[in-house]
């Protein structure tokens, strides 16, 4: 029996083969550290005033973080990835208020230990044959009211989708 409850796995998109062919015809997985997607990822956590924020592209297995603020990471097993969930719903934003009492995250190893996710808002980085890539995203340790304001993440996310497409 598990010490606390896991959470709910991450279906792939229908389209899963195709998303992963364009994440791989973009190159993004092969670049380094880009100061375009590090400056949008910059101003996501100003206008949103989170202490984290970063812009993931969802791999095969995993979630690439391409640019981040506040954490250390370079990479997440992809059924671990708040972004693997923002990719289903190409174009939509992904808002959890308090990842701790909902059941698709309360499991979550970011939300059970360090940085103790409790706010998260993605937009997915959708490529010009409209797969979702992966998604740019801020997340706080403190939950948020449900109504958020998604406008500036959404225009950060087209931004992004020029850098990433390119």
């Amino acid at each position: 029996m598990a010490l606390f409850p896991f959470h709910y796995p991450v279906p792939n998109p229908a389209n899963e083969e195709e998303r992963q062919r364009a994440v791989e015809r973009s190159g993004v997985l092969r670049r380094k550290h880009d100061p375009g997607l590090q400056g949008i990822v910059d101003d996501a956590v100003r206008i949103y005033r989170t202490p984290f924020a970063a812009l993931s592209i969802i791999d095969r297995d995993r979630q690439w973080v391409a640019a981040r603020v506040g954490i250390d990471i370079e990479q997440t097993p992809r059924d671990q990835a708040f972004c693997a969930h923002a990719i289903q719903r190409p174009g939509e934003p992904l808002i959890v208020p308090n990842a701790a009492l909902d059941p698709r995250f309360s499991g979550n190893p970011s939300v059970r230990f360090a940085p103790h996710v409790r706010f998260y808002a993605g937009m997915s980085i959708v490529d010009r044959g409209g797969y979702a890539l992966g998604a740019l995203c801020v997340f706080d340790y403190k939950p948020r009211d449900a109504v958020v304001d998604v406008t500036d993440l959404m225009l950060l996310a087209r931004q992004a989708e020029r850098i990433v497409a390119r």
